[in-house]
């Protein structure tokens, strides 16, 4: 049996709210993120973990603890799933970010690199599926929970299709693919993305099944 990593993305900040890029901006959970935390807990409940892992940051630390508060695991805090930074961009609202960096603002709209600073898609991506696969090794053959951010998350979705992240960022529904033994679907449970590999694979091109929520919204 292969190993499983169930990826969440933290619960709403009142920057996801206000639209802003947060990136490594260390923001915490309103009320609502709170109860969608507990909402997803109750969800979890009949699923059994190894261990819970999650992003330093701590929107995403506080909605671990959250899902670990009826279970006897500790949260492991680990960078690889840290959120991409997204450099002089933090903390400013799309209208602002059109304002200051048009240019960057326009490219990012069509999907590909708008910061000038910070972290580029390649490097997001390097840095989560090699933590990821990490994780999969430390618990061959169990489940593990892992909460991070829309970034990391897409960045493994582009990984397990052996894509860009371009497509994984811009798809907006379902897609399946019989011969390439993946699928994107609805989760089981809101604002999670459950992950099976199918077969050990090198991080270029893992093979995997996948059910995850690409939402609009702001990194």
């Amino acid at each position: 049996m292969p190993t499983t990593i169930v990826l969440v993305r933290h619960g709403e900040t009142d920057w996801n709210r206000e639209n802003r890029f947060q990136g490594r901006a260390d923001t915490r959970l309103n009320d609502a993120g709170r109860a969608q935390a507990r909402a997803l807990a109750r969800e979890l409940e009949p699923e059994s973990f190894a261990a819970i892992y999650s992003s330093p940051l701590f929107r995403a630390y506080e909605t671990a603890t959250i899902l670990a508060e009826r279970r006897t695991l500790p949260v492991e805090r680990i960078n690889a799933l840290m959120e991409v930074d997204v450099g002089s961009w933090s903390g400013l609202t799309r209208v602002e970010v059109d304002a200051r960096f048009p240019e960057g603002y326009s490219r990012w709209l069509d999907f590909g690199h708008g910061w000038e600073d910070g972290e580029t898609y390649e490097e997001l991506g390097e840095r989560v599926v090699s933590g990821l696969l990490q994780l999969a090794e430390a618990h061959p053959r169990g489940s593990v929970l892992a909460v991070t951010h829309g970034g990391p998350i897409r960045s493994a979705l582009a990984a397990m299709v052996a894509a860009s992240i371009q497509p994984a960022i811009s798809s907006g529904g379902l897609a399946s693919s019989a011969g390439g033994g993946w699928t994107m679907s609805s989760p089981p449970a809101p604002g999670m993305a459950k992950c099976r590999p199918m077969a050990r694979a090198a991080a270029s091109s893992p093979s995997t099944r996948c059910g995850t929520p690409i939402p609009e919204l702001v990194l």
